[in-house]
């Protein structure tokens, strides 16, 4: 049953109270502590056998320490401030108070001519009044530790691995949250050092190898892998052992992952395909300025697909002057506008329902719209289909995205989206690409504008991409399809790749294309593999061969290009040679397939500009 359902019920479950001991309370105590140390002191040092007299000094000076030890107490604090009940700060404070009044005690005991008491009571009494305070104060936290615990009858049981910063900033606030819906009942760790340790009274139970005994012995329902930095070995290996038990297993992300960089039970979830994959996201690595698109205007063509959608969400956060969104497809700006604002009347200016190929129209949305930044998103992207049919490619790639360059003459910055395909490009989509990456470093040395483009691999979870056919192939039943054994590609996620494009916006230069380092290369059956095991599913994988235009292995960077890293360490500038407009004349996407074909490849081989592109940065606004 969810959580949600059962919320009437557990508020109906009787809390237990947490205690906040007032100042009398504190008072009484620390009064009843200093009576009684200097009192048994004293009787200790008459080996048990003291008469009335001799007890009620002792009882007197108890109480003489009681008040000295308030105003040595009412000093501190007035000079340093007040501890936190039961903290480790007050501890130290009661400590130093503690020897201050033991040792102006045993002045005044000793500079009287008749000792009140003998001259080790107060030594000796101090000590056991701090021990009975800091038992007082013990108790008190004990209970309110106790009390602030998930409720056993409400949470999940659940065993956590890894108990080193990250594991103990997880655990302290599973045990901080009395409506906390997982309860730590066992600890975890590889290392023999923390065998039979007990941390915040929860103790380690073992090993890895150690997982199923644990589960029995605790009935724990999940294991939590509370390691920020695992890798994913240590990922598949823990997942597969705690699987096997009929237990369900959760992972923390990377901590650079985390907004704040610290620790909190809501970043507990499922591991992801690029946990078990083993490749970490580097988009908290590139950093981008909050300001970069205040108050601009800002248009994003291609709008409602993968990575215009994302685009739009994140320049929204920006607050930006005005956010254009242009796409042809009706459907595609409705979802956009209801996942962005909760509402799809399509009434408002922000959507643009316009096409690439109508060059007149493009240029009159520009001309009337005057968008400050540009991002142009919109293409033609899957491969094969464009194999068959070059001149979609040319009129929608090509000639859409000359229509929108021309018509930035008083654009102050634009980027284009490319692809690792057009890094010595043997496709049409990779020519395609290609072309654009040139025509948009034309622009550069035509307008006064900055103008750019970004190039990366495969996005995951984009419409048509990888991973969303195998989703569907596994909750069909059907073969997981694989073209080749071998074949390899960079991934990363729809987040990544529009967090470079941002960022491109802003180090970016006039007529480079930003390539972002996406780690190495993933084999995708063995992408192909662990959806499947993820899913619990036994479906085969079925190769099918190369296809035409694929390559076995992509690059990110095509012959003669240098990989120069001048502004970031992860992202390289790649200097791209202009292609004059006025080539594509040539172009006619009615033509035979192969001619076509055969032109784009021509206008693709070039040689390769200078390396270093532009050593001018233009500002980011205009």
């Amino acid at each position: 049953m969810p959580r949600a359902a059962l919320q009437p019920t557990l508020d109906a479950l009787p809390r237990r109270k947490v205690w906040r001991p007032g100042a009398a309370a504190l008072l009484v105590g620390d009064t009843a502590g200093w009576v009684a140390g200097l009192t048994a002191a004293t009787w200790a040092r008459f080996e048990f056998e003291f008469a009335t007299a001799e007890l009620t000094r002792a009882v007197s000076a108890g109480l003489v320490a009681a008040l000295l030890h308030v105003a040595i107490s009412w000093a501190v604090r007035r000079h340093g401030g007040r501890n936190p009940v039961g903290s480790m700060q007050e501890a130290q404070a009661l400590a130093t108070t503690a020897a201050c009044t033991g040792l102006a005690m045993l002045l005044a005991d000793i500079t009287l001519a008749q000792h009140p008491v003998p001259a080790s009571s107060p030594l000796v009494g101090s000590a056991i009044a701090l021990l009975c305070m800091l038992a007082i104060r013990w108790a008190y936290r004990r209970h309110n530790d106790r009390a602030l615990r998930p409720d056993a009858r409400s949470a999940t049981p659940v065993l956590l691995f890894g108990i080193g910063s990250a594991g103990r900033g997880l655990l302290r606030a599973m045990l901080s949250d009395p409506r906390g819906r997982y309860l730590p009942v066992g600890l975890l760790d590889d290392d023999p050092k923390k065998r039979h340790l007990r941390v915040d009274g929860v103790p380690v139970l073992g090993r890895r190898s150690e997982i199923a005994a644990a589960v029995r012995q605790t009935n724990a329902s999940t294991l939590i892998l509370s390691v920020a930095n695992a890798d994913a070995a240590l990922i598949r290996e823990l997942r597969a052992l705690t699987l096997a038990t009929g237990a369900e297993f959760k992972v923390l992300p990377p901590v650079r992952e985390l907004v704040d960089q610290r620790i909190s039970v809501a970043d507990v979830r499922s591991p992801n395909i690029m946990d078990l994959l083993g490749r970490r996201q580097v988009v908290t690595d590139l950093a981008t300025k909050d300001e970069g698109l205040r108050g601009l205007r800002v248009l994003v063509t291609g709008a409602g697909g993968s990575i215009g959608s994302e685009l739009c969400r994140q320049v929204m956060k920006a607050n930006p002057g005005e956010l254009m969104m242009l796409d042809r497809d009706e459907s595609a700006l409705h979802n956009l506008q209801l996942s962005l604002t909760g509402r799809a009347l399509l009434d408002g200016p922000e959507l643009i329902l316009a096409d690439l190929r109508d060059d007149e129209g493009i240029r009159r949305i520009i001309r009337e719209r005057r968008p400050d930044v540009i991002f142009h998103a919109a293409a033609l992207k899957h491969l094969p289909l464009l194999e068959q049919y070059p001149g979609e490619a040319v009129q929608t790639n090509v000639w859409g995205t000359l229509s929108v360059l021309d018509a930035c003459r008083d654009v102050g910055r634009f980027v284009n989206i490319s692809t690792d395909k057009a890094a010595d490009p043997v496709s049409v989509l990779g020519y395609s690409k290609r072309i654009t990456e040139r025509l948009t470093a034309d622009a550069a040395s035509r307008f006064p504008g900055t103008f750019l483009s970004v190039r990366f691999g495969n996005v995951l979870s984009s419409r048509g991409s990888v991973v969303t056919a195998f989703q569907h192939q596994i909750e069909s039943g059907q073969p997981l399809t694989v073209t080749h054994p071998e074949v390899t590609r960079y991934l990363m996620t729809v987040q990544e790749a529009v967090h470079l494009v941002l960022h491109a916006a802003e180090i970016g230069r006039d007529g480079e294309a930003l390539v972002l380092d996406m780690g190495e290369p993933v084999r995708i059956a063995n992408l192909a593999r662990q959806m499947a095991e993820q899913a619990g599913s036994d479906v085969p994988i079925v190769y099918t061969g190369l296809r035409p235009g694929e390559k076995l292995h992509e690059s990110l960077f095509g012959a003669g290009e240098i990989d120069i890293r001048t502004l970031h360490p992860m992202v390289s500038h790649v200097a791209v040679p202009p292609l004059d407009h006025m080539e594509l004349s040539g172009l006619d996407p009615y033509d035979d397939p192969a001619k076509i074909v055969a032109q784009l490849a021509r206008l693709c081989a070039h040689p390769v500009a200078p390396s270093g592109g532009s050593s001018v940065q233009v500002p980011f606004s205009r």
